[in-house]
């Protein structure tokens, strides 16, 4: 006769499959780790499979426990709401949902948003990843995160995707920048410039990269000069007013900086209109609050559109 599998061993994996380790999964259950670190063996054992790789302290689902995780992650979710349909008003939301950003969402449109969505929904439980979109699209695919937002389109066939709302990029440079004094930039101007840039794996550096790739195949010869990557946009701006370069930002994150003239936007010819998407693996579990804050992310596109 097979072992029962009980709800704690269940909320052992789902959490351990959450955070990465036993530790984490310990303090957010506030249990010891060997109690912890023994549910899981005894689920394991009940189930008669391993469901992790074991690298070092961290545990990483395996194929095995990725599969498994979307129908624990169900069987949670159905006994936290009958619970709480004992304890609260019907139809009151409630849970914890993993939010993987890109850096430009994460900063500037994620925060706002999550506020007014948690005065919606009190119960629940909103936690915020900021990343580039490379790794947002690793979070998703390591079951790390419930939902990705992202700067462009996704090119990872494994998971699904969606537009949200448009952003536009502007290429900025200080005041006292050579260039700035130009009243448009051609395509030798921005292929001779010099330029301070996001890391690659970034949506702006993609979509920067790929609005400039003609302007750099009318002239074999050139090559795009990056003199400096970072990774904040905080820093690009900073590089940016002290005259290192240009800089290529959305326009959500130099509001402030063009207002008191801190820096200036450059008309170019390049295409700098992007979308952002949202993302996520179409083999996790969608809950009632993952459906809810999808479809509350929806209803602000017209505002968000107009805004970026």
């Amino acid at each position: 006769m097979t072992p029962p599998v009980s709800f704690r061993q269940l909320q052992v994996f789902v959490t351990i499959a959450r955070s990465g380790t036993v530790s984490a999964a310990s303090r957010q259950l506030s249990l010891s780790q060997s109690s912890t670190s023994q549910a899981l063996s005894d689920l394991e054992r009940a189930l008669d499979v391993a469901l992790f790789e074991r690298l070092g302290r961290r545990l990483r689902l395996n194929d095995r426990g990725r599969h498994l995780l979307p129908q624990a992650e169900r069987l949670l979710d159905g006994m936290q709401e009958f619970v709480a349909s004992a304890r609260e008003p019907e139809g009151a939301l409630r849970g914890t949902l993993t939010v993987s950003a890109s850096a430009t969402i994460g900063t500037y449109l994620l925060p706002p948003l999550a506020g007014v969505f948690g005065e919606r929904h009190p119960g629940a439980d909103l936690r915020l990843r900021l990343r580039n979109s490379g790794e947002v699209m690793t979070d998703l695919l390591r079951f790390e995160a419930d939902l990705g937002l992202i700067e462009g389109q996704c090119h990872e066939p494994d998971l699904a995707s969606e537009p949200w709302c448009e952003d536009q990029l502007l290429v900025v440079a200080s005041p006292r920048h050579p260039l700035a004094e130009r009243r448009a930039l051609d395509g030798e101007a921005l292929a001779d410039a010099r330029w301070i840039l996001r890391e690659q794996g970034s949506g702006t550096r993609e979509v920067f990269e790929a609005a400039m790739a003609p302007v750099l195949q009318a002239a074999p010869s050139r090559r795009l000069k990056v003199c400096m990557e970072l990774g904040q946009h905080e820093a690009i701006k900073e590089a940016v007013k002290a005259g290192l370069g240009l800089g290529c930002l959305s326009r959500l994150s130099v509001v402030g900086e063009l207002e008191r003239g801190e820096l200036v936007a450059l008309k170019t010819p390049l295409s700098l209109v992007r979308s952002f998407s949202l993302v996520w693996h179409p083999e996790r579990y969608r809950s009632p609050l993952w459906q809810t804050f999808k479809v509350f992310l929806g209803e602000q596109h017209a505002t968000l559109s107009n805004t970026a």
